[in-house]
């Protein structure tokens, strides 16, 4: 039995719906899921709008001190949320103010202002647009190769292997759905030896192929 929570999830299996997830099931919270329709646009509906008014995934509600319910959405946003209020023991974080604690803060706004907006034009560019645009192509494939190399370099100078310290944190967290999907958006792995073991290590854990499993 994990500890009891009032959490509602609200996401969908997308690089950015899946890290709340294996965030909740590494903390070993009971939550809520719900499953987002994305494709009936669900996350448009007044309803969701109330939870979310970007309408997008994932976006959460949880009950604060006050006994009221409160909303949070955006990704990095959520995760920093369940650290701070669930991760005491800071298993998957760091004392606020340590040198590492604002570490994993530059890591988590480097995923979400870099790696996923310019790995999702790539995926958007070379998977789905009805018209092929080499100039999209490459210049998102370019850019998330140089991402790509930032890590890896950052990783090849890790006594852990991983972005920040000796532990998974919401930074390694946040970025490995983007990093799973390198295959599907084009994007080998043979050049980034450190990154391809740190993606490894990420996906052996059973958080990850529970949310993928609860998502599927």
């Amino acid at each position: 039995m994990g500890i009891k929570t009032d959490i509602t999830l609200y996401t969908a299996l997308t690089p950015n719906g899946i890290k709340v997830p294996i965030l909740l099931e590494e903390l070993e919270l009971e939550y809520k899921l719900y499953h987002v329709k994305l494709r009936e646009n669900e996350q448009k509906l007044p309803w969701f709008l109330d939870i979310n008014p970007n309408g997008r995934i994932p976006a959460m509600t949880d009950t604060w001190v006050n006994g009221k319910q409160h909303r949070i959405f955006e990704s990095g946003a959520i995760l920093e949320y369940l650290v701070e209020r669930y991760d005491k023991e800071n298993r998957f974080s760091y004392p606020k103010d340590s040198p590492e604690y604002w570490e994993v803060k530059s890591w988590l706004s480097w995923q979400i202002g870099g790696l996923g907006p310019m790995q999702g034009q790539l995926e958007h560019f070379r998977r789905y647009a009805a018209e092929k645009i080499e100039y999209g192509i490459n210049r998102y494939d370019n850019e998330t190769h140089r991402l790509y190399n930032t890590m890896e370099a950052h990783l090849a100078k890790s006594p852990h292997g991983l972005l920040v310290g000796d532990r998974i944190t919401i930074a390694d967290i946040a970025c490995l759905g983007w990093v799973a999907n390198h295959d599907l958006d084009g994007v080998p792995l043979d050049k980034y030896p450190y990154l391809e073991k740190w993606l490894k290590k990420l996906l052996a854990r059973p958080s990850y192929e529970k949310a993928q499993r609860m998502l599927s």
